[in-house]
């Protein structure tokens, strides 16, 4: 299994002069690569490196390999939207491989730049440290806008050993409630919420002021990167509260020896009709970005993963199996009109994941090991 670390540099400021200039020579090429490569309609890598290898090599001043990589990264921008002509900004990532890059222990980095190699310090938590030996592949090299570097490190970090489970470990996700398990586990949404009402309050409050300043005839750069700095942090957010709910399942799940069971909430939003005061809570609503840290961090654990369909299990009882629209008089009650039994609505919907879980084969991860253990 691929993982990607991220690693933080400290360079000199030497170090840093030559880093920075090496990062935006190798991204005007790439911009300037992909302007000719969309005029030709060209996609095959091989015959771009044939047609611009020399002028990147003697324009631009890259070395060989910095060549090849950048020609490798335009074709692949490139493939994905083959509508409109890539742009690269000044600072993005900038890719390194094993040619031009080298580790030095775990503390320091060789990086080949503009003006010859350059051995940078590198800062890892105990977390990278111990998946570092398995570092292989590329890398990105990463100038944030605080001016501090990052390698972004692919590892290939083997899957735990699946163990077959009996029993599982039921989660409904939702909005009030991000994730509730089976056995009355809550992790509110209520922090998430005041978060995004903040940041939207700040959103609109800038995107007048933005407009006032267009009306007046000014150019509001500063409101724009104020308002792309409020979205950066209201998902940077998201993404830490996702991280600490899956740790937790994940951790629980191993320590008991159950599975996980989730439901398949692919096209939710499609297939889901909601009032203007919800789109606002549903547009931010990360459930697939939970749902991919759960299953990566099972596959780690050796945690199997069992996706079921959703249909009706907020509208179930966990007990009877009665099924009708009226069982769940509001968001957070659930009332079997057949046979009385009453609970919180989203533990209700959890023990019927369960519930699926057990009595049907699990679709667990692509890894064979997992989907041999779970047969």
């Amino acid at each position: 299994m691929k993982l990607t670390l991220q690693t933080q540099l400290l360079p000199d400021e030497c170090q840093g002069e030559k880093l920075k200039a090496t990062v935006e020579r190798f991204n005007e090429a790439a911009t300037w690569l992909a302007s000719e490569i969309f005029k030709r309609r060209l996609v095959n890598k091989i015959a771009i490196q044939k047609l611009y290898y020399q002028d990147l090599r003697l324009t631009f001043g890259l070395s060989a390999q910095m060549a090849c990589l950048c020609i490798a990264r335009v074709a692949e921008a490139y493939k994905r939207d083959k509508s409109k002509c890539p742009k690269f900004k000044p600072h993005a990532g900038m890719t390194y491989d094993q040619r031009t890059m080298s580790f030095k222990g775990v503390d320091k980095v060789s990086l080949l730049t503009l003006e010859g190699r350059v051995i940078v310090p590198v800062l890892m938590g105990n977390y990278q440290r111990e998946r570092f030996t398995n570092a292989k592949g590329q890398a990105d090299l990463v100038l944030r806008k605080d001016g501090k570097w990052f390698l972004l490190v692919t590892v290939d970090v083997p899957d735990g050993t699946p163990t077959p489970t009996t029993d599982f470990i039921g989660v409904d996700l939702g909005v009030v409630n991000i994730a509730t398990t089976d056995n009355g586990q809550v992790f509110s949404g209520q922090p998430v919420e005041d978060v995004r009402q903040k940041f939207h309050d700040q959103r609109q409050s800038l995107q007048k002021a933005a407009a006032a300043s267009t009306a007046k005839g000014k150019r509001p750069k500063n409101i724009r990167r104020k308002l792309k700095s409020v979205g950066s942090k209201e998902q940077r957010f998201r993404r830490d509260i996702n991280h600490q709910i899956s740790k937790k399942l994940v951790a629980k799940a191993k320590d008991t020896g159950h599975g996980i069971a989730l439901e398949d909430l692919k096209g939710i939003r499609d297939r889901s009709r909601f009032s203007r005061p919800q789109r606002a809570k549903m547009s931010g609503w990360a459930f697939f970005q939970l749902r991919s840290f759960i299953e990566y961090k099972a596959r780690l654990a050796g945690v199997l993963i069992a996706i079921i369909d959703p249909k009706n299990t907020s509208r179930t009882c966990a007990h009877c199996g009665h099924c009708e629209k009226a069982n769940r008089p509001s968001q957070e009650r659930f009332l079997c009109k057949a046979c009385g039994h009453a609970a919180n609505a989203d533990i209700n919907a959890a023990q019927n994941i369960r519930a699926r879980a057990l009595v049907s084969a699990p679709i667990v991860s692509s890894c064979p090991a997992f989907a041999a253990a779970a047969g």
